[in-house]
């Protein structure tokens, strides 16, 4: 079996691959409040995994400092 993507990763692939439609199909960028709307959630989205990968790696503590110098030593 296929290692699952995360959800949040489809979530942000979905919306980089909308908003990059949305950008070709109308040649002007400003004024559009829907393409605006989908940046908004896009950078939402991005938040949402820099703050789990932070929480993760706070919860980790020393454990993550020290696991790459072990492995060195080895």
């Amino acid at each position: 079996m296929a290692k699952q993507k995360n959800p949040i990763e489809e979530d942000i692939a979905r919306l980089k691959k909308k908003i990059a439609e949305r950008k070709a199909k109308t040649g002007k960028v400003l004024g559009d409040a829907a393409l605006r709307a989908l940046r908004k959630r896009l950078k939402r989205e991005q938040r949402k995994r820099r703050a789990l990968a932070q929480r993760l790696a706070h919860a980790q503590g020393k454990k993550k400092e020290a696991q790459p110098a072990a492995a060195a030593a080895s």
